[in-house]
């Protein structure tokens, strides 16, 4: 007889091998079939909502590693709580407005100048939606679960309806205002920026002293006295119109060389370093106030620069007397604005010097640095040419150095609100903690918003001129133009006249004769995202508002969370969303920033084609994504060999559990051996660590709780211990139905536990359960712990001991393996020598004590007898021989009973049991 047909192998069709690259499509493509996302919002319809709000990602380009992160994360948690009691709808959009896509068309071939403005925005639509359709194709392949067939976007009419209706309230509370001012001015982009559109790089710059001679020092200072400033943007000089001193400081004339000098006192010894003063002598001290009014003369032109006071000046670096040009500074708008004097700013829009710079007109502004300072020099007023290296705003989007340059823009007024804002904070649930003080410390200290752009390529700026100049910005004129929008989308305001946009027999005091003119600016990209709140969710009746969360990268705090914040208080006095939580960003394997000139980039597609988006989401719920995240394809190797683990403990559990019917051969906990309550106790302790890390969004802790589970409790222990029972017992011996009902409940718990990470592999193995009625995974709730009282408590402690003298035991027999004293552990026998204090743990006979050792033999002795030959470990002495007997042909274990059998005399008396009443 061949006994190995006697025993109860494993049988599964779920494949070891995950072959995740191939299969994982064919998971899709039936989601796609079934309808998935429609199915799981009918299940938990009725349920409390739970909105995680999706920040839009830019239509333009392939998915990077930081999408990869945002979206898997945000799928984990709405996947999570669908299976927790919520209903969480998931609706994807994009960012499809701005320069990028105005860019990007360009460079396909096509010439602007010779479409109209409203042909060169259907141009731009039609490629945006080229765009969307991709990156919708490769976030689905991540497995990301959503309402991928209506996602919202922020060009559709119905969006920018709402936006212009956002932009209205905020009009009628008086929010919006047009004023002249310096704002951030790309050259580049040839257009304003948002402070959200400004990143930091260092620069080289030119840094120059320059002498302004006195004209009239108002009997305070002699007229042979020059004020000394410093700037590094040589191109500025020709706007300057002042010199701001602080009034609380000293100012002191210095004699060096030829030439008197005022500056700041507390100063002077870093002035002296840095213009190479050898030998000067302070001939006069006076109070900052004392200059006020003063008169300088500019040192190119024939004109005054006064001296004003500002407690914006600072003795952190320069001079103390501030070159003031308030057509290129904010601070010198201000100031210079209280003293009668408007802005002058020689620069257009392509940062080109203009006439207003006599001598330098046709310059770039940066080429102007070097004519300017040549100027000075001529006009021996140049004090000191040097150049720094330091910290300057850049165009986040060309890359390209900013400037500041006053136009006539549209500003959201930060101020009139502030306070609501910071309220609103404080109001939100943040994660990290630390980014309530980061949005908090940015709302704080931000200036008023500016909303203009200088561009074709998004939302008009609703706003009407009458003949006088007037801008029209009413109730009426409002409701109108997001009507017509909704109905024919925002290009009718390009495509028609200004009165042909306006209501129907509009009059205004303005136009006695009827005529108006419209505005040509768009929307800042940002007004456009965080208007989302109204466009998305009080626009879609399968939302609401406020959303429970907001997930976006760690730069949001200055974009979207910050402009959706703005928008929504301004409107409805509060934030947007309930919770703010934020990842960091994905770095190479080094902690360098990826990048393709430099070689480093990893993408996801590449990622999925190796090892499958099961590996790539893995390894999300593995980090601390709440910092910056490094990616290499160790990483991903790791992950896998942890990914192959719970997929080979799925498969081991379902081959070993494939005769078993939860419904007819249960066994209840009572009922269980104390081995299978220990393993069940610990089962229950999995399922709420998991469940509360979830509801951290903590998913590194699940990743670690599972993998820790299956490889400590499941693969070295249960269900190795488990094979002597599972295959050798007879089909319902009450022992083997008693490991099948722990695996099985295991099993399904692991399985609903790691939907929302593994969603393909748990739906792969739903397939194969047999006494299951839903048909996906999807489609089912999260176990709930049981309470298993003090019991789990007892069970725990005992076995708490039993598997640290195991741990001794396993020690001790791979001692005499490498001592060749036995081969397989199964050849052993086993003396435990326990001292008193553990010997509890063996008073009741209700282990087997072999199996949990997986030993032959095992006998329990006092550690006061202990063999000589025993090995002293951490726990107990434990003493390794040969078993005494012949091995068992069936069940390989060493037993004096192998040919007690007359009938079966190569195996033992249990296995002949088994095979004489189940095998005959």
């Amino acid at each position: 007889m061949d006994y190995k047909d006697t025993l109860l192998m494993p049988k599964t069709k779920f494949p070891m091998r995950g072959n995740l690259p191939n299969r994982e499509p064919e998971m899709q493509a039936k989601w796609d079939e079934m309808d998935i996302y429609t199915k799981v919002q009918e299940r938990t319809k009725g349920r409390p909502f739970f909105v995680l709000h999706d920040g839009p990602p830019y239509a333009n380009g392939d998915l990077h590693m930081g999408h990869a992160l945002n979206k898997v994360l945000k799928d984990m948690i709405v996947r999570h709580k669908s299976m927790t009691g919520y209903h969480a709808p998931y609706v994807p959009g994009w960012d499809t407005h701005g320069l990028p896509i105005e860019q990007a068309l360009v460079n396909t071939g096509v010439k602007r100048q010779e479409h109209s403005t409203a042909e060169f925005r259907r141009m731009c639509e039609e490629y945006t939606y080229e765009q969307i359709d991709s990156q919708r194709t490769q976030f689905k392949r991540l497995g990301v679960r959503g309402d991928w067939e209506n996602p919202y976007i922020t060009l559709t009419p119905e969006y920018e309806a709402r936006q212009i209706q956002v932009f209205g309230e905020m009009a009628k509370k008086g929010y919006i205002y047009k004023g002249l001012k310096p704002v951030y001015w790309s050259p580049s982009s040839e257009s304003a920026l948002a402070e959200a559109e400004i990143e930091y790089k260092d620069k080289r710059s030119p840094s120059i002293y320059v002498s302004f001679p006195i004209k009239d020092g108002r009997g305070v200072i002699a007229e042979d006295v020059h004020f000394l400033i410093w700037t590094t943007t040589p191109w500025t000089i020709p706007a300057n119109l002042g010199i701001t001193v602080h009034p609380e400081y000293n100012y002191i004339v210095v004699k060096a060389g030829e030439k008197k000098f005022l500056i700041a006192e507390d100063l002077l010894s870093f002035v002296a370093n840095e213009v190479d003063w050898e030998d000067y002598t302070v001939e006069k001290v006076v109070k900052g106030a004392e200059l006020d009014r003063i008169v300088a003369k500019h040192p190119l032109y024939d004109r005054d620069s006064l001296i004003m006071l500002g407690d914006h000046v600072t003795m952190d670096a320069g001079t103390g007397c501030v070159h003031t040009a308030p057509g290129h500074g904010e601070e010198d708008f201000y100031v210079s604005k209280e003293y009668g004097i408007d802005a002058l700013c020689p620069v257009n829009g392509k940062g080109v010097m203009t006439e207003e710079a006599p001598g330098f007109a046709g310059l770039f502004y940066e080429d102007a640095n070097k004519a300017v300072g040549e100027a000075l020099e001529e006009a021996n007023a140049l004090e000191k040419l040097a150049f720094v290296t330091h910290s300057y705003p850049h165009d986040w989007r060309t890359k390209k150095p900013v400037i500041y340059r006053a136009t006539a823009q549209w500003f959201a007024s930060i101020e009139s609100f502030r306070e609501e804002l910071l309220g609103a904070i404080k109001e939100t649930q943040f994660t990290p903690s630390w980014g309530e003080t980061r949005l908090h410390n940015m709302v704080r200290d931000r200036g008023d918003w500016c909303i203009s752009r200088q561009r074709v390529w998004g939302v008009p700026i609703p706003v009407f001129y009458a003949e006088n100049g007037e801008s029209i910005i009413t109730d009426e004129t409002i409701a109108h133009v997001s009507q017509l929008f909704r109905e024919h989308g925002s290009n009718i305001w390009f495509e028609r006249e200004a009165k042909d946009l306006l209501p129907e027999g509009f009059t205004h005091e303005g136009s006695p004769n009827g005529e108006f003119t419209k505005e040509t600016d768009i929307m800042d990209v940002w007004f456009d995202s965080g208007s989302s709140h109204q466009g998305v969710l009080e626009e879609r009746e399968d939302l609401v508002y406020p959303a429970d969360l907001y997930l976006e990268g760690s730069d949001q705090y200055r974009g979207w969370f910050n402009s959706s914040l703005t928008t929504s208080v301004a409107i409805n006095g509060h934030a947007p969303y309930k919770g703010l939580l934020s990842h960091g960003f994905t770095l190479d394997g080094k902690g360098h920033k990826m990048s393709k000139s430099v070689g480093n980039v990893i993408v996801p597609a590449k990622v999925m084609n190796q090892f499958g988006a099961e590996i790539l989401r893995l390894w999300v719920s593995s980090v601390d994504y709440t910092a910056d995240v490094r990616v290499s394809d160790s990483n991903f190797k790791q992950v896998s060999e942890v990914y192959r683990k719970i997929r080979n403990t799925f498969r081991f559990i379902h081959g070993n559990t494939s005769d078993f019917n939860p419904n007819t051969d249960r066994i209840a906990f009572e009922d269980l051996r104390p081995v299978d309550q220990y393993v069940y106790v610990k089962l229950q302790e999995l399922i709420k660590e998991v469940r509360a890390a979830y509801d951290r969004y903590e998913f590194a802790g699940v990743y670690h709780a599972v993998n820790n589970f299956c490889t400590g409790i499941l693969s070295s222990f249960y269900l190795d211990i488990a094979k002597d029972v599972v295959y050798i017992e007879n089909k319902e011996h009450p022992h083997r139905r008693a490991m099948q009902t722990v695996m099985y409940d295991t099993l399904l718990a692991l399985v609903k536990l790691l939907t929302p990470i593994l969603p393909h592999t748990a739906d792969e193995m739903w397939a194969h359960l047999e006494h299951v009625e839903e048909e996906s995974a999807q489609l089912t709730d999260m176990p709930e712990a049981e309470d298993l009282g003090e019991q789990a408590q007892a069970l725990k402690e005992r076995f708490a001991t039993l598997m640290l003298i195991r741990d001794d035991v396993l020690k001790a027999l791979e001692v005499a393996r490498n001592e060749k004293g036995i081969g397989k552990s199964l050849e052993a026998k086993v003396t435990v020598y326990v001292p008193e204090q553990l010997q509890d743990v063996f008073k009741l006979d209700d282990v087997n004590y072999g199996q949990f050792f997986i030993v032959s033999k095992f006998v329990e002795g006092e550690a006061t007898s202990a063999s000589a030959e025993a090995l002293q470990l951490d726990a107990v002495s434990v003493l390794v021989e040969e078993a005494d007997g012949e091995k068992c042909d069936r069940c390989w274990t060493i037993s004096e009973t192998v040919g007690s059998d007359e009938t079966h005399p190569e195996i033992c008396a249990r296995c002949a049991d088994v095979v004489k009443n189940h095998y005959a």
